[in-house]
């Protein structure tokens, strides 16, 4: 399994600041799986450089399909 690969699951993410001062990344999907992923400021801003990045990344592919 890897990045590319599509999956059929539906799942949701909310993001926000826990009361221990951590950033919290908590998934949720189908099944009732629960996914709570906490990174402390620093981390949380590296997550956002790599987004950042992907995003940048994301905009210079041409989708199969499109011209």
């Amino acid at each position: 399994m890897g990045i590319n690969d599509e999956r059929d699951i539906e799942a949701n993410l909310q993001i926000g600041p826990t009361d221990m001062g951590q950033v919290r990344l908590f998934v949720t999907a189908d099944g009732g799986l629960e996914i709570p992923m906490d990174f402390d400021p620093e981390e949380a801003e590296e997550i956002v450089d790599e987004l950042r990045a992907a995003i940048q990344a994301a905009r210079r592919v041409k989708p199969k399909g499109r011209r």
